[in-house]
């Protein structure tokens, strides 16, 4: 007699039509005969409780078991730490009984054996995997592995379909909210349960029902003041991925001197992400590539950006992206284009991407293609998205980017950033001033100030200035301090030697460049625009 079929998990119709697209996926593989499923999830629940609930739609139904190596198979607890002997029970396809030819075996974190599979250990589980694959075929038996990493051997690659189990999206979300709290709990204006709900995005199932349960014990019930909590759970969530960091920005356009191109062509989408916008047949804007020189404000450009359209700040350490394992590198991309777009909308920042790509195209073979096959992930899905992540990525040494990374489709548009102009130094001046003194501004001469700092970035401008103040309260006795002056900023100024006067070079190459390629000013700067143009006619 067969042991009962586990009861399915999802009692309410309503939860069957959240997971309605995944549920029709799985069933789709399943009745294709393929073999060998990967499903890639940190979490195993809600996969297994949709293989359950496929189990349970398919005509005839189909069994699940599922194993591991700490307790065996979930029927009879046997072959407990051998994975060679849960892969034996799979193929003598349980003959004795009828499930043998209708069966659905979940095998959890197989992982670490495939990582490495050509341990001594592992060879014949790979084997093995690659024969039960072709016996598979033949009949209605499925293997699915589940795990948090993706690592698939190169004998398997033609056997195995990976699937990356997405995070919940916003249907779920409000489903997972309205199952774990009463409504009587939910003290949440719509406004309020809107912005709760946009803020468990990019969060597991496991952490939001986490956050709430703790807002429970806490005083009973879930109210507007949780959604600061739910934000600070997501902040924690994403940095312990190592690979994005969840930024809270305040900088506004406002806090930006200068750069009135990129300012207007930012304010023109505002509203590109909204609804209405979708409605009027607006495309989704995709992202900006801004160039320049260090200290030109391309990082200050991406926060403001972020603030200025009310959406969330996300970075991407690129560092961190490439691992030391062959596959690690390409997994953890996926990771990051999974959370962006859980996430989504939201503004991806990926900052100096020349220094993870610069050359790519020409290096050797020293990290086994990764650098490579993870730019090609990137590319693809920049081109493909239609999840409203916008990208903004900064480049010092934009001529060593790929070519396929700059053409047209994978950014809405390329701007050059120059060194400011007098008018626009004077801007920058004012707008660190305001903040340090804002009852002192008209003591500073601007226009003086902005004329001593000819060839100077802004983040050179904001460390005269620091320098400035320090030279005051130097000069001052505990209790007897004097107020820095214009005299304090420009005798900083005179002792710094801007990175202008080091890379003038380098200037005059993202110049050339910049007429090239018909990369957009950020600036409104006439005089850079004739520079440009007299580069252009030397080309012609």
């Amino acid at each position: 007699m067969l042991p009962e079929l586990p009861k399915s998990p999802l009692p309410t119709s309503s939860k069957i039509r959240v997971y309605k697209a995944l549920i029709e996926q799985f069933d789709l593989l399943l009745r294709a005969k393929y073999p060998l499923l990967y499903v890639v999830t940190a979490e195993e629940e809600p996969v297994e409780e949709i293989l359950i609930e496929v189990a349970l739609q398919s005509k005839p139904v189909r069994r699940v078991l599922f194993w591991d190596v700490a307790r065996g198979w979930s029927d009879n607890q046997s072959d407990k730490g051998s994975v060679m002997a849960a892969l034996s029970r799979i193929a003598q396809r349980d003959k004795a009984t009828i499930e043998g030819d209708s069966v659905i075996y979940v095998l959890r974190d197989l992982h670490p054996i495939l990582k490495y599979p050509h341990h001594d250990r592992h060879i014949a589980i790979i084997r093995e995997l690659k024969n039960l694959a072709r016996d598979l075929k033949r009949d209605r038996r499925t293997i699915v592995l589940t795990s948090h990493i993706l690592e698939i051997p190169p004998e398997l690659t033609e056997e195995v379909t990976a699937i990356d189990f997405p995070l919940p999206a916003i249907a779920e979300i409000g489903y997972l909210i309205q199952q774990k709290i009463s409504p009587q709990k939910l003290n949440l204006s719509d406004l309020a349960w809107e912005q709760l709900v946009k803020a468990c995005q990019g969060l597991s199932r496991t952490r939001i029902q986490r956050v709430l349960a703790k807002a429970i014990a806490e005083k009973e019930q879930v109210n507007d003041a949780d959604i600061d909590a739910v934000l600070a759970e997501k902040q924690q969530a994403i940095r312990q991925t190592g690979i994005l960091e969840f930024f809270t920005v305040n900088e506004s356009l406002k806090n930006v001197g200068g750069l009135d191109n990129l300012k207007r062509w930012v304010r023109i989408r505002c509203d590109a992400f909204t609804e209405e916008a979708k409605r009027y047949g607006i495309p989704t804007p995709k992202g900006v590539l801004l160039v320049g020189i260090q200290g030109t404000g391309k990082s200050l450009s991406a926060k403001t950006i972020a603030n200025e359209w009310r959406l969330p700040l996300l970075r991407l350490d690129i560092g961190r992206l490439f691992g030391s394992y062959v596959g690690e590198s390409e997994s953890r991309m996926r990771q990051m284009i999974q959370l962006a777009e859980a996430t989504a909308p939201c503004v991806l920042w990926i900052d100096e991407i020349d220094k993870a790509f610069g050359n790519v195209n020409g290096a050797s073979d020293g990290d086994s293609g990764a650098s490579r096959r993870v730019l090609g992930t990137l590319i693809t899905w920049m081109q493909e998205k239609n999840t409203p992540v916008f990208i903004v990525a900064t480049a010092n040494n934009v001529r060593i980017l790929p070519a396929e990374l700059m053409r047209k489709g994978r950014f809405d548009e390329i701007f050059f950033l120059n060194l400011p102009t007098e008018s626009e130094r004077q801007e920058i001046f004012k707008v660190h001033l305001q903040k340090l003194r804002p009852s002192r501004l008209r003591d500073f001469d601007l226009a003086l100030l902005a004329r001593h700092t000819n060839n100077f970035s802004g983040a050179e401008i904001e460390q005269a200035i620091i320098d400035g103040i320090h030279r005051a309260f130097g000069r001052g006795t505990v209790g007897n301090r004097q107020d820095f002056t214009t005299e304090d900023i420009i005798g900083a100024i005179e002792e710094t030697v801007p990175l202008a006067a080091i890379a003038s070079q380098q200037i005059e190459s993202l110049k050339q460049w910049a007429a090239e390629s018909g990369a957009r000013t950020a600036s409104n700067d006439e005089k850079l625009l004739q520079e440009l143009r007299k580069f252009t006619i030397k080309l012609e």
